[in-house]
C-alpha cells in the first residue's frame, strides 16, 4: 500500500522541524551584558559568556575585576547572575526537549 505523497510531504516537513529543533538545541549560548545606569542598551558590552553543548560540554568566560593590588579576582555578583541565566537556559531546553519526546513516545 503506498503512502499518499501528502503524508509523504507532511512527514517529511515534521521531521525537517524536528532535526532543525535539535540542532539549534545541540549549543546554546548565555551572554550577559551590562550597560552604565542612563547608557544606551545597544551599547552593552560583553560581561560574560557561556557555551553549553547537548552533550554537556561548556565553555564560559568569567568575569574579572582588577584588585587595587593589580591582582585579578572573580566578579562574583556578575557571575551568579551569568549562572542563573545559563540554568534558566538549561532548563528551558531540557523541558523543551521533554515534550518532543513525550510527543513521539504518545504517537
Amino acid at each position: 500500500m503506498a503512502i499518499p505523497t501528502e503524508v509523504k510531504d507532511a512527514l517529511k516537513n515534521i521531521a525537517d522541524k524536528v532535526a532543525k529543533y535539535v540542532e539549534d538545541a545541540e549549543e546554546m549560548t548565555v551572554e550577559t551584558r551590562y550597560i552604565e545606569i542612563g547608557g544606551n542598551a545597544e551599547d552593552a558590552k560583553l560581561a560574560a559568556r557561556s557555551l553549553v553543548k547537548l552533550d554537556g560540554d561548556s565553555q564560559s568566560v568569567l568575569p574579572m575585576k582588577r584588585a587595587a593590588d593589580g591582582t585579578l579576582t572573580p566578579d562574583t555578583l556578575t557571575y551568579e547572575l551569568h549562572q542563573q541565566n545559563v540554568q534558566a537556559t538549561i532548563d528551558y531546553r531540557t523541558k523543551m526537549l521533554e515534550r518532543l519526546l513525550n510527543m513521539f513516545r504518545s504517537s
